[in-house]
């Protein structure tokens, strides 16, 4: 990634980071130093959007024998108070920032419009989408890959709960490999579960790299944009 020029970002930040590893749905101190790196990057010059996952609150599969249609909806609801959180956070640290989703949700956040959002960061705003997609069966790995390719983001940023991509799951195979650098193509083909498939696949198709990397130190968002040594850099080729 460093060797492209980065301008305009797509942060895909988990509901897991928020919670930073705790028992309740937030950090509150912690997701606080997420908005002071975010707004750190804007005043280095970087264009940020973020989306959100759910994982701290719901997430779709966890509905059991419910209608996964509803369960997902549910899952989509929890995305909107992550982004409500986060741009609460950014304000109160000295930033200015909008929520958008991609189902009406007036007076809690605004509709989505890819044109509206690229106002937004142009201005040195940072835009936070929630609600996904506004459809049920995808992820929000997913929601992340297509927002990046509809406001020409630069590239895709995935903070997650894990440091690396391994070439397994580290937790239960102790042979498993953390990859610096990987092909989308081989992450498909080695079925690495870090990203939803489908994201993969669309960040291929479309020529977006992704940097994927753990949020156990916010400034490692600042580090990503950068382009510096943190985590696994996906290529799509």
């Amino acid at each position: 990634m460093a060797e492209k020029k980065i301008k305009r970002v797509l942060l895909k930040l988990s509901g897991e980071a928020l919670a930073c590893g705790g028992n309740d749905i937030y950090d509150l101190d912690f997701v606080d130093k997420v908005a002071v790196s975010l707004l750190n990057c804007v005043k280095k010059g970087y264009e940020i959007a973020v989306v959100v996952g759910a994982g701290n609150i719901w997430r779709g599969r966890q509905g059991g024998e419910m209608d996964r249609t509803d369960a997902d909806r549910m899952g989509m609801l929890a995305t909107v108070i992550n982004a409500i959180c986060l741009k609460d956070a950014i304000i109160r640290v000295g930033g200015d920032a909008h929520v958008m989703t991609a189902v009406p949700m007036a007076p809690f956040a605004e509709n989505y419009r890819a044109e509206d959002a690229v106002k937004y960061l142009e201005s040195g705003s940072i835009v936070v989408f929630g609600a996904g997609l506004g459809i049920p069966f995808l992820s929000t790995d997913t929601t992340g890959a297509v927002r990046a390719a509809e406001i020409s983001a630069d590239a895709m940023l995935m903070a997650k709960n894990i440091d690396y991509i391994y070439t397994a799951d580290p937790k239960r195979d102790p042979n498993a490999k953390k990859l610096e650098t990987v092909k989308a193509s081989e992450v498909l083909a080695m079925n690495l579960k870090a990203i939803d498939a489908t994201a993969t696949a669309f960040c291929l198709a479309n020529g977006m790299p992704i940097h994927v990397f753990g949020l156990k130190d916010p400034e490692d968002i600042e580090k990503a944009v950068e382009g510096k040594t943190v985590g696994t850099v996906v290529f799509a080729e």
